[in-house]
């Protein structure tokens, strides 16, 4: 019988953790507001956090917290003073990279198990017995492994050692992530979690005896954003990733939207379970996989390194855009007995319009909008301002917790 993996989901605010939740996340992965690699991202306060812990364990969901920045002396203080509170919240894990946070972790949340980051380079079975020693419970390959050495890491560590690896998302181009392009350009430390994604930019040559004439880098007709990796996206391999003997299967995002966690977390979820029911079933619904995973935020994808070196197919170079097929509208969070759906709206659209709700399930219903209403009872044609609470009847009558979103708008 082959053992489910875990499916971790990222959330970089509260309203995005419930969203993970309730769209199939086995365990998430959250952020504080200070000493983890995602500074932009909204990030949780320490109540956020016990609140957040709280709805997941409720769900039976996990959640670990990523203190994961390589840190300097003058952090060390800081982190001592986190560690402290965040034993207080007991999250079920926390994510580290660098030895000096691990050995403070061990020192004062002992009962908390600890995975090490990405960020610490695990490239061989050796780094994998080496933190296994030290107590830590699971590892994060590094992005640079192919299935294929995470199959022998597999075969060399105990049982009980875990193994986690990125299934979805962004591929950093510099080794796991430890990036100094960010820092060098802009003062902005991608170790520090401020990272500016310089390897997003457009660059050219310039000879020096000539300046100001800038020179594409050509790899076709139009240049080149030479650092611009494609996403990473295995949804046609869950059978490839399982066999390696990957414990959790890791969805890189704690910047993105709640129509990102949901679309990706629940296409993910249906994939995972078909698999494991029948083989055969999720082989005949890999299209539909396809189809709903491109409907969330991606930069074209790419397998990674995972059945070897990459080509320079897995790069991006005419553009540093994302492809963006649907723009989230909201998510319902009360039905009224009358059939009014109350949700904070995040796009503009219009009565008549014909959207979609996004149930959590791997289904779709198509809508039209028929009315809409301020909280104050005003009736409108459009709701324009973001963050505005408003009520709205449609031709079906959605769920709590169902998303709203719309085809074709950017």
């Amino acid at each position: 019988m082959m053992k489910k993996p875990e499916l971790l989901v990222p959330a970089g605010s509260l309203d995005v953790l419930k969203t993970a939740v309730d769209y199939g996340a086995d365990a998430v992965y959250i952020g504080g507001e200070e000493f983890g690699l995602r500074a932009k991202a909204h990030n949780f306060s320490t109540q956020e956090m016990a609140e957040g812990i709280a709805y997941a364990h409720e769900k039976g969901v996990k959640v670990h917290v990523t203190v994961n920045i390589l840190a300097h002396n003058y952090d060390l203080g800081g982190v001592r003073e986190y560690l402290e509170e965040i034993k207080e919240i007991r999250p079920d894990a926390l994510i580290i990279a660098d030895p000096g946070i691990f050995t403070m972790a061990r020192e004062i949340c002992p009962e908390i198990d600890i995975h090490i980051s990405t960020q610490a380079n695990n490239t061989n079975y050796e780094t994998y017995l080496f933190w296994h020693r030290l107590g830590a419970k699971r590892v994060v390959s590094a992005r640079e492994l192919s299935l294929a050495e995470i199959k022998q890491i597999r075969e060399k560590i105990p049982a009980d050692m875990e193994i986690e690896s990125f299934i979805h998302g962004a591929m950093c181009i510099s080794y796991s992530g430890r990036c100094l392009l960010s820092n060098y350009f802009t003062g902005r430390d991608a170790n520090h979690g401020a990272c500016t994604h310089p390897c997003r930019w457009k660059y050219a040559v310039v000879e020096e005896t000539r300046p100001g004439e800038y020179l594409p880098v050509y790899e076709n007709e139009r240049g080149t954003y030479i650092f611009n990796s494609k996403d990473l996206c295995m949804i046609d391999h869950i059978p490839e990733m399982i066999d390696a003997g990957i414990d959790s299967f890791k969805i890189e995002g704690r910047m993105k939207t709640a129509l990102y966690v949901a679309t990706v977390a629940r296409t993910y979820r249906a994939a995972i379970d078909d698999y494991l029911k029948d083989p055969a079933v999720y082989e005949s619904n890999l299209d539909l996989y396809r189809e709903e995973i491109r409907k969330c935020t991606y930069r074209q994808f790419t397998t990674g390194f995972y059945f070897g070196k990459p080509t320079h197919e897995t790069q991006i170079y005419d553009n540093n855009t994302y492809v963006n097929e649907y723009m989230y509208l909201g998510t319902i969070e009360e039905v009224t007995d009358d059939g009014l759906a109350l949700f904070e709206q995040k796009n503009k659209f219009c009565v008549g319009d014909t959207i979609e709700i996004m149930k959590k399930s791997l289904h779709n219903i198509e809508i039209e909008v028929l009315k809409m209403q301020t909280a104050e009872g005003e009736e409108v044609d459009s709701c324009p301002h973001s963050k505005q609470m408003i009520y709205a009847l449609f031709s079906e009558t959605p769920e709590v917790g169902d998303i709203i979103r719309v085809k074709g708008q950017s």
